[in-house]
C-alpha cells in the first residue's frame, strides 16, 4: 500500500531520474495530448474496465514524472499510457509535472469533505501495510514528492491502480514495484475495494480542471 496509483499512475515507487528546470508554462502547451481524458470532470475510461481517469490537477511533479517514466519503461503497462510516455522527453515529462501541480492554484478549490475514521476492516489493512509511512498522514502529505497524493482520488480509479499491482505476465495489464507488489499480493478484491472506497472519501487537494474547450 505504500506506494500506489492509478493510475492513474505511480504509484507508485521511488524512481530516480536526472533533475531538469520545470517550466509550468511549456507544460501547459505540451499538455494538450493529455486533456482529452485527465481534462474533464468525471470522464471514465473503458480498460481495463471502466472507471473514472484520476485526477492529476494537484498531483506532486515529481510523481508525475515517475509515473510517466514508469509507462515509458514498461513498469506500468496500459497501451495508451504507454504510447503517450514514449513520445515524452525527461523534459516534457518535468514541464508538464509542474503544470499539473501548480494548475488548481488558479481555479476555486472543491468543497472540502469531512474526513471519516476507516472501518475495522480497513484500519486492519491499512496498520499492516503502513501506507501512511509513504503516503502521509490522511494520505495528502506523502513524506516523498516521488510518492503520490490519494486522498480524495476516485475510488473506482484506486481499486483498478491497486489490482494493477497483482497482475503477472500480462502485456497489457499491471504494475511492477516490490513495495507495492508486497502490499497488494495478499489482499482480497474486497478488501482492495474498501481501502480505495476509504481514501476517495478523504479530503484532498486532488482535481479533476476543466479546460475551455470541454466546459
Amino acid at each position: 500500500m505504500r506506494k500506489l496509483l492509478l493510475p492513474v499512475a505511480t504509484l507508485l515507487f521511488a524512481v530516480t531520474f536526472p533533475a531538469h528546470a520545470q517550466d509550468a508554462k511549456a507544460g501547459e502547451k505540451k499538455a494538450a495530448m493529455c486533456i482529452g481524458c485527465h481534462g474533464i470532470p468525471g470522464y471514465q475510461a473503458s480498460f481495463p474496465e471502466v472507471h473514472k481517469v484520476p485526477m492529476i490537477a494537484g498531483q506532486n511533479a515529481k510523481y508525475i514524472v515517475a509515473a510517466l517514466t514508469a509507462y515509458q519503461k514498461g513498469e506500468r503497462k496500459h497501451p495508451t499510457m504507454k504510447a503517450i510516455a514514449a513520445s515524452l522527453t525527461e523534459q516534457d515529462m518535468a514541464d508538464l509535472g509542474a503544470y499539473y501541480e501548480t494548475q488548481p492554484k488558479s481555479v476555486t478549490p472543491a468543497p472540502e469533505k469531512p474526513a471519516r475514521e476507516p472501518s475495522p476492516q480497513v484500519a486492519e489493512v491499512l496498520a499492516k501495510a503502513a501506507c501512511t509511512t509513504c503516503h502521509g498522514e490522511n494520505f495528502s502529505k506523502p513524506n516523498d514528492p516521488a510518492t503520490p497524493k490519494l486522498a480524495g482520488q476516485h475510488a473506482d480509479y484506486l481499486y483498478v491502480a491497486l489490482k494493477a499491482y497483482q497482475i503477472d505476465k500480462n502485456p497489457n495489464v499491471g504494475r511492477t514495484s516490490p513495495i507495492m507488489g508486497g502490499m497488494a499480493a495478499g489482499l482480497t478484491r474486497e478488501q482492495i475495494k474498501a481501502v480505495a472506497q476509504y481514501i476517495g472519501s478523504l479530503p484532498g487537494e486532488l482535481q479533476t480542471v476543466p479546460q475551455s474547450r470541454f466546459r
